[in-house]
């Protein structure tokens, strides 16, 4: 191991001194043209996006498709600043399952702007015809749409903002849509709009969004972009939790490097991506990328296994003392109840995936979550719940539902939801609830048990669960053997080992309440 002392700071002009261990770009990076702009530098885009133009670059190609990421957060003025300090360079370290790490340096990202410091710089960049798409990753919540209607929320303060007559804008929308609308004044192809984020039809929620925006705006703008501008649908599957202080100082002792941001992720790596493009495209059929005509097979796949399992695990496991998903994924009574929900409830809802073999996808999802060199926190799959329940997994238990199917899985898993939410485990310690709703999400916990169905009474989260008996039935079974006897042995029961063993306590913790 390097001593930090001696590690060297990420910089263009460092590049050739760093160890051998770790890669540096094989291209030169003065020339390159940012074709690309982004909304969302975080870590799930530096371990895919970006990594893939950077696959590209290596083989001298898509010199053009070069990235320039925009921030319009507070919180992404310290993107800025790293951005800025190390010219968009970053590290990427994939963490194999026997410990083996790979280190790389990335060099994609040419350019960020922070949209407060100049938001006119920011639209004059995206409206001119060196970018030809406009991505985003700006997380499930981000794209202003109401859980069960899918309307986009125009009462939305920030959006209602830059809605106002001779306002600045200072959403991704205003920005996006006021570039859009000086590219067609001005005889500009109107650049690609492509969303990356763990939403099924991605694209089409993307298109729905940013039209409905623009219609408030200027409805002859909102027509044009409706049928000028391509939304392509796509599905990204790979690991990536936020980075630490621990990954910093990983960076610096393993391969000598300084890097502020680093990014941490596991080796899986899988884009799907529609090939549906207003103004071209990177030769993105060169790399890992799986171009195809129909994203949906994938993205389902996705979102109802692995991302809808990630729910699955983590309020049973934190409430089961668990702070780290390799560790959770571990124990075999979790991995049980995954695969068990995987077979019964969400692979019924899928359509034929070609080229997958899904039994094999599925056991492989239960080694990727038991990876302990990635130490993906329970926490963290526990955050923004009320965008990801409803997103990922409801739409299981709506489609089960209609057929007949399985929801005592689902049903618990939204139980467990709401068990955490109450905001203290089963040791009596508080438990941090991070969610864009918090206040009402825990609210609707503390109604427990005087209303036992005070959690589900919350129509624009659950819709009309409420009214449907089979799913309380089986909401209500599980709410009250976690309170009863708590999530290891609820996970028992639900999986049938043991039952009468525990009816008994069952019965006499009821009993007391």
């Amino acid at each position: 191991m390097t001593d930090s002392r001696t590690t060297i700071a990420l910089r263009p002009q460092n590049l050739t001194a760093l160890s051998a261990t770790v890669t540096v770009p094989a291209y030169d990076r003065t020339g390159l043209t940012a074709g690309i702009m982004h909304f969302g530098v975080g870590g799930f885009h530096r371990a895919h996006q970006a990594l893939m133009i950077d696959d590209l670059l290596n083989q001298g190609l898509a010199r053009e498709w070069a990235i320039c990421g925009v921030g319009v957060l507070p919180t992404d003025a310290h993107m800025r600043d790293v951005m800025h300090a190390q010219d968009g360079l970053y590290t990427l370290v994939e963490k194999h399952a026997d410990g083996h790490l790979e280190g790389r340096v990335i060099g994609s990202i040419i350019d960020y702007m922070f949209a407060p410091d100049d938001v006119e710089a920011v639209i004059e960049r995206m409206a001119s015809p060196a970018v030809r798409i406009v991505s985003l990753t700006v997380t499930e919540g981000g794209y202003n749409i109401h859980p069960v209607t899918g309307a986009f929320d125009l009462a939305n303060p920030d959006v209602a903002a830059d809605l106002l007559p001779g306002s600045v804008p200072a959403t991704a929308f205003g920005i996006t849509v006021e570039a859009l609308r000086r590219r067609r004044d001005r005889g500009i192809t109107p650049f690609t709009v492509m969303s990356c984020d763990n939403l099924q039809n991605n694209g089409e929620v993307a298109h729905r969004t940013f039209v409905a925006f623009a219609n408030a705006k200027d409805p002859k703008l909102a027509a044009w972009i409706d049928t000028e501008v391509a939304f392509p649908n796509c599905m990204v599957d790979r690991i990536t939790p936020g980075t630490t202080d621990a990954d910093r100082a990983l960076v610096a002792d393993t391969f000598g490097v300084t890097d502020e941001w680093p990014v941490v992720c596991e080796p899986f790596f899988q884009w799907v991506l529609q090939d549906t493009f207003t103004d071209g495209r990177p030769p993105l059929e060169e790399s890992r990328t799986q171009l195809v005509a129909d994203v949906e097979p994938y993205e389902l796949m996705k979102l109802r296994l692995l991302n809808a399992s990630h729910q699955g695990l983590c309020y049973f496991a934190h409430l089961m003392g668990y702070r780290l998903v390799h560790e959770a994924a571990g124990d075999p009574l979790i991995a049980e109840f995954l695969l068990a929900y995987m077979n019964r409830e969400g692979t019924p809802t899928l359509k034929p995936v070609p080229g997958i073999d899904l039994e094999a996808y599925k056991a492989e999802l239960i080694e990727r979550f038991s990876n302990p060199s990635v130490r993906d926190t329970v926490a963290r799959l526990c955050n923004e719940s009320s965008d990801r329940i409803p997103k990922w997994l409801l739409p299981v238990v709506n489609d089960q539902l209609a057929t007949g199917g399985h929801v005592e899985l689902s049903a618990a898993i939204v139980a467990s939801w709401a068990r955490y939410a109450e905001g203290v485990d089963e040791q009596g310690e508080p438990i941090e609830v991070c969610d864009r709703i918090t206040e009402r999400v825990m609210a609707n916990a503390a109604g427990y048990p005087a209303d036992k169905h005070s959690f589900l009474r919350d129509r624009d989260l659950f819709g009309s669960l409420i009214d449907n008996e089979i799913f309380v039935s089986e909401y209500d079974r599980a709410m009250d053997l976690l309170h009863g006897v708590g999530a290891r042995r609820t996970l028992e029961i639900l999986l049938g080992h043991d039952t009468d063993a525990y009816a008994a306590p069952v019965a006499e913790n009821l009993g007391t309440r």
